[in-house]
């Protein structure tokens, strides 16, 4: 049991870094972006807003790779049954249930969940504040004395 405790967090630690990296992409993206003074501010916003999206759902697509690659490293169930597809399920807490670990690693979904979970929030944390910080940097350029850069 201690080496699945192990396991995942060591591969949860990829999954945090990973979604780090990844975080710093989408705010760079957005505060390049939500710097510009647009003619369309609304359609701007949705531009920005979508951008950071695509970029957090990369992240996570990439720590769902990891642990499939992880799966197929330790054995957790048979190649053939869709290791991509059981990590999808874990990771995203859907547990559909028609694919199970074997005996020695069942606490890997539990725990690959957990990571997910984690992450998720992350994610919507992140997709709140950029959308706060662009809507603040809009209503300041409407400001008196506001210049344009």
């Amino acid at each position: 049991m201690m080496l699945q405790f192990l396991v995942a967090m060591l591969v949860s630690l990829i999954s945090i870094g990973l979604h780090a990296l990844m975080t710093v992409v989408a705010v760079d993206i957005a505060r390049r972006a939500g710097l510009r003074h647009p003619a369309r501010p609304r359609s701007h916003l949705m531009g920005v807003m979508m951008a950071t999206a695509v970029v957090l759902m990369i992240a996570h697509m990439l720590e769902v790779f990891v642990w499939a690659a992880t799966y197929a490293i330790i054995g957790v169930a048979a190649a053939e049954q869709g290791l991509l597809y059981f990590a999808f399920v874990n990771y995203t807490t859907l547990g559909y249930g028609d694919i199970t670990p074997v005996r020695e690693w069942r606490l890997i979904g539990p725990l690959t969940a957990m990571n997910g979970v984690l992450l998720f929030g992350w994610s919507a944390a992140v997709l709140f504040e950029v959308l706060r910080k662009t809507l603040d940097h809009f209503e300041a350029a409407k400001a008196p004395g506001f210049t344009r850069p």
